[in-house]
């Protein structure tokens, strides 16, 4: 069955190789925001002959497809990976103690986000916003 990466680059007439296709699968099967060592680990599960400079390569160009979306959270230079499905917009709470990303969706930010930007005589057409934070210590 194909991955939803994968049928996206059939509609965008990229040619996928197998190993492409290992790829894109595990990028479409990934419920965190891999590095690309994460996603070599994970396809070299599936066919250990994929090298690292395949998955860079496959990387790049579904980035630059605009199939994947990349970020560098808490700008470590640790580029990380998303595969946005039917343009699924949501935010991201970082946790700086241990590097966790948690996908949220918040109406009113979003409707404040819209105001912020009219209100100062613009039109939003973008945005991505990240909030870095750490677990409240609870004190006794």
């Amino acid at each position: 069955m194909a991955s939803h990466i994968e049928k996206l680059c059939l509609e965008k007439n990229i040619k996928l190789t197998e190993n492409r296709k290992i790829i894109a699968k595990v990028i479409s099967k990934s419920i965190d925001h891999p590095d690309v060592e994460e996603v070599y680990q994970r396809a070299s599960k599936i066919n250990n002959k994929i090298g690292i400079a395949t998955v860079y390569r496959t990387v790049k160009m579904l980035e630059e497809s605009g199939i994947i979306a990349k970020h560098d959270f808490l700008n470590k230079g640790r580029a990380r990976y998303e595969f946005l499905e039917n343009d699924d917009h949501h935010d991201h709470l970082v946790d700086i103690t241990n590097d966790e990303v948690i996908e949220f969706y918040n109406e009113e930010i979003e409707k404040l986000k819209v105001k912020i930007a009219h209100d100062h005589g613009y039109e939003l057409i973008g945005h991505k916003l990240e909030l870095y934070c750490r677990p409240i210590v609870k004190k006794n």
